[in-house]
């Protein structure tokens, strides 16, 4: 617990408690929000091969799991840990674009 409060820059054990809180519930939350999102497009599960259901419901829990993630931060006081969490792990899969280049002043 102690390498992961130094390397985020967290500062007292409850709020390590509630970012992994945020963690839980979002992972579990976007896969379970994917499925009706899917069935809106009329995708579901027995309808269509499996070769095209778990494809496309892989590829919509991560947008959803991004949403879900800042939004659940914002609710639990965390927006700035994970705001900074979710830029930097965009970045890290190649869509910093969307975020502006920082001044290095």
């Amino acid at each position: 617990m102690a390498s992961f409060k130094e390397r985020w820059n967290i500062t007292s054990n409850t709020q390590m408690v509630v970012i992994l809180v945020v963690f839980a519930i979002t992972g579990s939350s976007s896969a379970l929000l994917s499925k009706p999102i899917l069935a809106v497009f009329g995708i579901i599960k027995g309808d269509v091969s499996n070769w095209i259901y778990y494809p496309l419901y892989i590829l919509l829990i991560f947008p959803v799991y991004q949403v879900l993630l800042i939004s659940f931060g914002f609710l639990f006081g965390q927006f700035k840990f994970f705001w900074a969490f979710e830029k930097k792990m965009l970045k890290s899969l190649g869509f910093g674009f969307f975020f502006k280049k920082e001044n290095l002043e």
